[in-house]
């Protein structure tokens, strides 16, 4: 059985890669690499935003899974606006360590899938790539060409020890396999980590994370409720008001 039947029922978006080539065990889409480095960058919630005009950023997905799903869901709707951009850093759905493997692929795939058919509607593309544990080291570096650009984000990976450590690994076998020129990383990018790949010529370029900037401009000895910088976490590119907070449970912190 084949799509051809359900052309009318498309629920998993064969469109994205009708035109695609295919790489490893679990035929992930081939993402071709721009050459172009981005300036500046702006995630896909504010790049959406009817009032954005920024359009010499490139658009990434490094926030909550929630803010571009409706990408998946609906990519044609979206493809008018991100061709005002100077190009996209391919998505970024999530893999956790207590996701099911299955799961993994699959976002994995949908990164791919997406940005294949962003490349091949004429948007400039640099791969993301998202590791997790070595499971993931299966498929996550298939469909990126190598000695090229890459990038990582590093939001939420590098606070516990262990996520850390998992982190750390992954990147020591990414550069192992694709050998990259250039990795653009968004958010903290510590010598502890990055120095020695510095060291071995690769130019690592480096974006402050929304949540940073956040903590930046509110670290003037304001004290914030614990679930007001959760709730930044999850939503950073919106604002924080009295509405959006007034359900949350308070416990005070000082940021």
């Amino acid at each position: 059985m084949t799509t051809e039947k359900f052309n009318n029922y498309d629920v998993f978006h064969a469109f994205l890669v009708e035109d695609a080539d295919y790489e490893g065990l679990f035929e992930m889409p081939k993402v071709r690499t721009s050459r172009f480095i981005p300036d500046k960058v702006i995630t896909f919630s504010k790049a959406m935003s009817k009032a954005c005009t920024d359009f010499d950023s490139w658009v990434i997905f490094y926030e909550h899974d929630t803010k571009f799903e409706r990408l998946w869901n609906n990519p044609k709707a979206y493809l008018k606006k991100l061709k005002k951009f100077k190009g996209v850093i391919s998505p970024d759905f999530s893999l956790y360590r207590n996701m099911p493997l299955c799961m993994q692929i699959w976002n994995t795939y949908r990164n791919h899938a997406l940005a294949a058919w962003l490349q091949n509607n004429g948007i400039e593309i640099i791969p993301n790539v998202r590791f997790n544990d070595e499971r993931t080291y299966l498929f996550c570096f298939d469909g990126i060409e190598k000695n090229k650009t890459v990038a990582v984000g590093t939001h939420g990976c590098l606070k516990l020890k262990e996520d850390k450590a998992y982190f750390e690994t992954g990147l020591a076998e990414l550069v192992k396999r694709l050998s990259p020129k250039n990795i653009i990383v968004y958010g903290a990018a510590p010598n502890s980590i990055f120095k020695s790949y510095k060291g071995a010529g690769i130019n690592i370029i480096r974006f402050e994370s929304e949540f940073s900037k956040f903590r930046k401009q509110t670290s003037t000895e304001k004290t914030f409720t614990k679930s007001e910088i959760l709730w930044k976490e999850e939503h950073p590119t919106e604002k924080l008001t009295s509405d959006n907070l007034s359900s949350l449970v308070s416990r005070k912190v000082v940021v």
